[in-house]
C-alpha cells in the first residue's frame, strides 16, 4: 500500500518525518479546541480531524478532493465529525459558525491566498482563532535548491505574516524544525533558541538546523501563547523501521521458510 503514496498528502499508513511534523502541528491545536466547533480546511485523509474530534464539540472537515472525502467518511465514524467537499476559497459553512480554523500545509497549493484568508474570517466567530502553517520558502526551497511539484505559490516569512495580518490583529509566529527524529516548534521571537550539537568521540561541533515550516496562531482577541515544544518521534520512527524490515526481501523469504516451524511451535 505504501507504494501508492504520492509523497505529498500524508496518509495514516506513513510513518516518517512527515508524520512526526504533521502530528506535532495537530498537537498544538489541542489546548484551543475543547468543546469548540472546529474547521479543518484541506483535511486530506482525515486523521487530523479525527484526532481533534476527541476533544472538540464538532469538527467540520473540508477537502477539495471528493475521493478523499468519501474515503474519510468510511474510515472515521465519530458522531461529531462531519466531512464535506469544498475549497479553501469556498467553504461550505455559514458565516461566523466556527470557533477555531485549522489549516496545515494548504495555502502553498494554490495562489488565491487573499481570498482564502477572507473566507476563513467569514466563517470564524468574532473572537475565533486561526492556526495555519506553510513552508518557509527561504529554507524549504531556496536554500535547498528544491522545488516541490505540488506547490503553486510558496511564501517567505514576512509575506506569510503580512497575509494573515490583513485579517487578524493578534498574531504569534512559530517556527518548526526537525532533528534526529524529533520535531521542535519555537516562538519566532525567542531570545534563547535551542542550540544543536553533533559529533563523535573525536570531536563535537554546533549543528545548523533550519526551520522549514512556519506556523501562525491568529485572532482578533487575545489567546494563550504557545511556548517551545518537542514532539518525540520515537514511536513513529520505530514503526517505520519495522515496516521497512517486514517489506524487505530477506525478511519475507525468511518468514516464508520459518512459517511452518512457527506454526508447529504454537500448536505444540
Amino acid at each position: 500500500m505504501k507504494k501508492n503514496w504520492t509523497g505529498e498528502r500524508l496518509e495514516s499508513f506513513i510513518f516518517s518525518r512527515d508524520a512526526i511534523e504533521h502530528l506535532h502541528r495537530y498537537s498544538l491545536v489541542v489546548p484551543y479546541i475543547k468543546d469548540r466547533v472546529v474547521l479543518d480546511i484541506a483535511c486530506g485523509e482525515g486523521y487530523g480531524s479525527n484526532l481533534m474530534s476527541e476533544k472538540a464539540k464538532l469538527v467540520h472537515s473540508v477537502d477539495i478532493d471528493s475521493d478523499a472525502v468519501a474515503a474519510a467518511k468510511l474510515k472515521y465514524k465519530n458522531d461529531n465529525l462531519n466531512f464535506a467537499v469544498g475549497s479553501a476559497t469556498q467553504i461550505p459553512l455559514e458565516n461566523q459558525s466556527v470557533d477555531v480554523v485549522v489549516s496545515f500545509e494548504t495555502i502553498e497549493h494554490h495562489d488565491q491566498h487573499h481570498e482564502m484568508m477572507v473566507e476563513i474570517k467569514r466563517v470564524l466567530k468574532p473572537n475565533g482563532l486561526l492556526i495555519i502553517s506553510t513552508p518557509d520558502k527561504l529554507f524549504y526551497s531556496d536554500k535547498r535548491n528544491f522545488k516541490n511539484p505540488f506547490h503553486v505559490k510558496e511564501l517567505y516569512k514576512q509575506e506569510f505574516i503580512d497575509l494573515v495580518a490583513t485579517q487578524f490583529k493578534n498574531l504569534q509566529v512559530l517556527t518548526q524544525k526537525y532533528c534526529n527524529g524529533n520535531s521542535i516548534i519555537e516562538r519566532e521571537d525567542t531570545t534563547n533558541p535551542i542550540q544543536f550539537y553533533a559529533g563523535s568521540y573525536s570531536e563535537v561541533h554546533t549543528k545548523s538546523v533550519d526551520p522549514l515550516y512556519l506556523i501562525i496562531v491568529a485572532s482578533e482577541s487575545n489567546f494563550d501563547l504557545q511556548q517551545a515544544s518537542i514532539f518525540d518521534g520515537n514511536l513513529i520512527e520505530n514503526k517505520e523501521m519495522l515496516d521497512q524490515r517486514n517489506q524487505s526481501t530477506t525478511y519475507q523469504v525468511g518468514h516464508f521458510i520459518l512459517f511452518p516451524f512457527k506454526f508447529l511451535k504454537k500448536k505444540f
